[in-house]
């Protein structure tokens, strides 16, 4: 079935496109925050991969053209937390780091077989009531400990539990 909404490629086209050239996504890592703006939970999500095995990630997905990042970024927060998470992004949209997966192994500590990706990465709070959508299992929210555990990164493919520790660090909880 060919997708007839603008800026969405057909399974073909993003293959083509995988294979010639670097893609633009975001993540984003849902945060819980007290009344003095220190994190108190990370929200991971558990989804089961292609090759089905179970994993945490975080929330995540491509910038279609002619897109926001802002408003790729709510589209994604959206389609993984569900429509009520109420998202707060920030007004000046700066990502904490650029994670650039390679699909070759060793590179970076990012990698996705797939694609060369380029992925501005957020941390953004939610306040509202989050209900994983479309393919995520389960939302769980773990201390900024728990997140930075090895336990926790173990289950993070691709170098995700990298990017996780790099979102903690910039929130002020090295680990």
């Amino acid at each position: 079935m060919t997708e007839t909404t603008p800026g969405w490629l057909t399974t073909d086209e993003l293959g083509t496109a995988r294979a010639r050239m670097p893609i633009l996504y975001v993540e984003a890592v849902p945060v819980r925050v007290d009344d003095s703006g220190e994190v108190t939970s990370i929200g991971l999500l558990l989804r089961i991969g292609a090759e089905g095995t179970i994993s945490r990630t975080l929330v995540s997905g491509r910038v279609m053209h002619h897109e926001r990042v802002r408003d790729a970024l709510l589209r994604h927060l959206e389609k993984d937390l569900g429509p009520v998470a109420l998202p707060r992004v920030p007004a000046s949209l700066q990502p904490f780091t650029v994670a650039e997966y390679f699909p070759t192994a060793g590179i970076t500590p990012f990698h996705d077989p797939r694609q060369h990706a380029v992925s501005l990465a957020y941390v953004v709070p939610v306040t509202g009531d989050c209900r994983p959508r479309q393919d995520a299992l389960d939302l769980v929210w773990f201390s900024p400990q728990e997140a930075a555990s090895p336990a926790v990164q173990n289950e993070m493919p691709g170098g995700q539990g990298t990017l996780l520790k790099q979102a903690l660090a910039h929130v002020g909880h090295a680990y």
